[in-house]
């Protein structure tokens, strides 16, 4: 349970702190981004201004309109992107964010590789696996993680992990061991996984990167 003096930050990282305790791991291990899609930079400062530097959008456009100018007053401000992403926007993508969190198939391999040639950039990228298998969500089927990861680091495409969103309404937890073996498998460490619903059983099993927003934000509008 929350503490109530403290800020909704400090409860978050306390949390990611005591699951990462728990685990026999420490709180430096886990990245926290803080996803500040729709929240206006007027509800983004306040989290700069305690602390926070790694912050995720969903969509390139939107990140466009916003941090520009907070990255420019804020240099070591690190933005991640975290929601899917169109191979039409892969150059802007390279341009914008440090780091891309939804490398899901061949064609964005294709787009992605080519955009940071072009922009002499190299940004790290998460594979995202579509780990419940769900139709509607985005990511690259399990049997299809080896194939996509040869084609990515034959583009010389910096992939440092994989990514994945469990299906809505279950326990998490089977899905996050899931991804952590198929990680390991493919002899990778990173983890990108848990958000404000479930990271602290992100961080128990293994996650380095958790993507939270309404336990930081508040619920959307």
């Amino acid at each position: 349970m929350d503490q109530p003096d403290l800020t909704p930050l400090q409860a978050v990282r306390a949390r990611i702190a005591r699951a990462a305790t728990i685990a026999g791991r420490k709180a430096t291990d886990v990245e926290l981004i803080a996803i500040s899609k729709t929240h206006p930079p007027e509800r983004i400062m306040p989290l700069i201004e305690e602390g926070q530097r790694v912050f995720g959008e969903n969509r390139v456009q939107e990140a466009q309109g916003k941090w520009p100018a907070l990255v420019e007053a804020h240099a070591d401000v690190k933005l991640h992107l975290v929601g899917q992403l169109q191979s039409n926007k892969a150059e802007d993508a390279v341009r914008l964010f440090d780091c891309i969190h939804s490398l899901d198939r061949p064609s964005l391999v294709s787009a992605l590789g080519k955009a940071m040639d072009k922009a002499g950039r190299q940004v790290p990228c998460f594979v995202q696996v579509n780990i419940g298998e769900e139709e509607q969500k985005g990511g690259c089927a399990i049997a299809d993680v080896p194939a996509l990861l040869a084609s990515a680091r034959e583009a010389q495409i910096p992939v440092i992990g994989l990514m994945c969103v469990p299906p809505a309404g279950i326990e998490s937890a089977p899905f996050f061991a899931l991804l952590a073996k198929i990680a390991a498998d493919n002899g990778l460490d990173q983890l990108s996984m848990g958000m404000s619903d479930d990271f602290e059983t992100a961080v128990m099993l293994g996650a380095t990167h958790v993507r939270v927003g309404s336990a930081l934000f508040g619920a959307r509008d």
